[in-house]
């Protein structure tokens, strides 16, 4: 039987194995291979596509959101608003810091925290919000910071998902005080291995990740520490490879549109839900969702028949059995639980051929309507 995964990073790899295999000799000639000449071009590569000023690399995206929040001091005793419906790492790095993770509903359609919400969260206690781009779509960013403008908040942007998303024509990653991505193979842009980066405008925030991500390091040299740190480092393999993907990241996320779109005019008539985006997103659709009530039914009709498909997220963060001391209830988040029962991802890459694409959707179609 032939096999259709939810993502074939094979498939991309034959695309740009050339490529790919000259970045790698460059470095491995090079000798340096630790924060040298390649993640310092990547960082400056990234930042400028996203339209910020400072790109700092990092060993991965949970530490782009950590480093993010120590720098600023988030520790015991602050609140940080967040959406309980996205990877555990969002509100892990919060709970690392002796914070407390404070979640928000999300919208039924676009599955993003529903900024309607935040104003009823606040607490004297409130120092960042967190909103995330989840599965490559923009949150309401106009909303959230002018929320957190009235109250001196922090806006970390978690665009974990969303690297290239646009929110009313500007790109994802310039809005908030600093954004977080990651470079998890599986992401729209993947490394070969772990990866993340910060980007900003703030001049001194970029010194202090500079400093916590190599051991809190001061000037004067690696053996003079001026702050707590970590060994949070982005290597130079992973930025030789990252800085190719980059350069075919614009293509790749407009034909995930496009593949996206065609799911969207062929499920229209079934039971599902498809996503919502509103006129003034650009979606990159890390995954395409879609919703119902008989998830694992279909999930196992697709397995049957050699298709890959994955829930998302099946148990929302403020129910973790780890969060059972924030006093949160089944029922407190109705929405953000909803979704996480009917919520699963479909096979989706820039390399998903049309008969591929087409015996996915007549795999849906033919368990609906038989």
């Amino acid at each position: 039987m032939n096999r259709t995964p939810l993502l074939d990073l094979a498939a991309q790899y034959r695309g740009i194995g050339g490529e790919i295999q000259e970045a790698m000799r460059r470095v491995l000639e090079s000798g340096r291979y630790i924060l040298g000449p390649e993640v310092k071009a990547l960082e400056e590569e990234v930042a400028a596509f996203s339209g910020t000023r400072h790109g700092i690399g990092v060993a991965n995206g949970t530490d782009a959101l950590l480093l993010t929040l120590d720098a600023w001091g988030i520790g015991p005793g602050d609140e940080v608003i967040t959406s309980p419906f996205t990877f555990f790492a969002t509100a892990e790095v919060i709970s690392r810091l002796g914070a407390r993770p404070v979640f928000v509903d999300i919208d039924p359609e676009t599955y993003l925290f529903d900024v309607s919400q935040l104003e009823q969260k606040y607490t004297p206690r409130t120092r960042v919000i967190l909103p995330v781009h989840i599965f490559g779509q923009p949150a309401d960013l106009d909303e959230v910071r002018a929320s957190a403008k009235d109250r001196g908040l922090k806006v970390l942007e978690d665009a974990a998902q969303a690297i290239g998303a646009e929110y009313k024509g500007r790109k994802v990653g310039s809005f908030g005080d600093a954004a977080t991505y990651s470079f998890f193979p599986t992401k729209n842009l993947g490394g070969y291995g772990d990866g993340g980066m910060v980007v900003t405008d703030d001049e001194e925030l970029a010194e202090r990740l500079r400093s916590l991500r190599v051991h809190g390091r001061g000037p004067q040299s690696k053996y003079h520490h001026i702050d707590i740190g970590y060994n949070s480092r982005l290597d130079e393999l992973q930025a030789a490879a990252l800085r190719v993907k980059l350069r075919h990241l614009e293509a790749w996320n407009e034909a995930r549109r496009e593949k996206a779109r065609i799911y969207d005019q062929s499920l229209a008539d079934l039971p599902v839900v498809t996503p919502a985006v509103p006129a003034d997103r650009k979606h990159i659709y890390h995954l395409y969702i879609i919703r119902t009530r008989r998830r694992e039914e279909l999930m196992e009709h697709l397995r049957e028949r050699g298709i890959a498909t994955a829930a998302y997220y099946p148990v929302p963060l403020h129910l973790q059995e780890v969060y059972r001391d924030l006093g949160y209830r089944e029922g407190d988040l109705p929405v953000a639980e909803e979704v996480s029962r009917q919520a699963m991802a479909l096979p989706l890459g820039p390399e998903l051929d049309q008969v591929t694409q087409d015996g996915v959707i007549g795999a849906i179609r033919d368990f609906f309507l038989g």
